[in-house]
């Protein structure tokens, strides 16, 4: 790995400060990745649902190689920290963890997340505690090996299922930590009670899932909770197919007028996006 993406690393690390997040939003493709720097982010994340949706996909329904190579696209077009949503290594064993977090190591990407599902809807998330932590204690050994400054997520799943018990998630995440985790994630928390416990109670800075009830909240509120970084998942991507969905309602309608609603789109992109010579 270059210099450049070494330092771009340290200061994706040097960001991630209790009490003092940093929003990271999740673009979809390159495009989106590129406006949103040039709207001024600091940080971006891959999103698991985002990038299927561009292939048509519902979300866990691509490859290892799929979203290594999704994630090296989005860190290549731009000059800013991206971290991967890596999904669970794509694999339950320890070994597939650390094969993911190596392939990823090897791109311009400055972190990546390993999480603790299963995608057996019967049993969404790992409930050995031995096995889950062992799949983070070996992505963060892939690191080591690699030589990479890379950042390594870990995530507790359990209140995206509504598994969610607030004391359990809080242990994992603190056997994550301890395995070599650098940032740790229970996306779901349902409130912002919940919000405050996990960052009370952890020893790594913890990233915020917007969702729900959260959405209400201001980044004030994630500040005084103690949060170090805020992800938005899906969302943009969602709203973006959305008012695609809107708009070909209106032209299936025999109308145009949406076409307008936001101006200029072209000129809109062309202020924002930067585009490669």
């Amino acid at each position: 790995m270059t210099n450049a993406i070494d330092d771009q690393t340290k200061r994706f690390r040097a960001m991630h400060k209790a009490g003092a997040p940093f929003l990271m939003p999740n673009p979809w493709d390159a495009g989106s990745a590129r406006m949103l720097e040039g709207l001024g982010f600091k940080a971006l994340a891959t999103t698991s649902s985002g990038f299927a949706l561009t292939l048509g996909r519902r979300d866990y329904a691509v490859t290892r190689d799929e979203a290594v190579r999704h994630g090296r696209a989005i860190a290549d077009a731009v000059d800013i920290p991206v971290t991967a949503d890596l999904e669970n290594g794509f694999g339950l064993a320890p070994e597939d963890a650390a094969a993911t977090i190596r392939d990823a190591a090897a791109t311009a990407l400055c972190g990546g997340s390993i999480e603790d599902s299963t995608g057996d809807k019967a049993r969404p998330v790992i409930e050995d505690d031995g096995l889950a932590v062992a799949r983070i204690a070996a992505a963060a050994e892939a690191i080591k090996n690699s030589g990479r400054n890379f950042v390594l997520t870990a995530r507790a799943e359990a209140f995206l299922y509504g598994l969610g018990q607030i004391d359990a998630v809080i242990t994992r995440l603190n056997a994550f930590a301890e395995a070599g985790a650098d940032v740790l994630y229970a996306p779901g928390l349902p409130d912002m009670e919940a919000v405050r416990a996990v960052c009370a109670n952890v020893s790594k800075p913890v990233n915020v899932l917007v969702i729900g009830k959260l959405r209400a909240a201001g980044v004030e509120e994630f500040a005084a909770a103690g949060a170090a970084r805020l992800s938005i998942g899906g969302a943009l991507a969602w709203s973006a197919y959305g008012t695609l969905s809107a708009a070909a309602s209106m032209l299936d309608e025999g109308r145009f007028d949406l076409l307008g609603a936001h101006g200029d789109g072209a000129k809109t992109v062309a202020a924002f996006l930067k585009v490669q010579d």
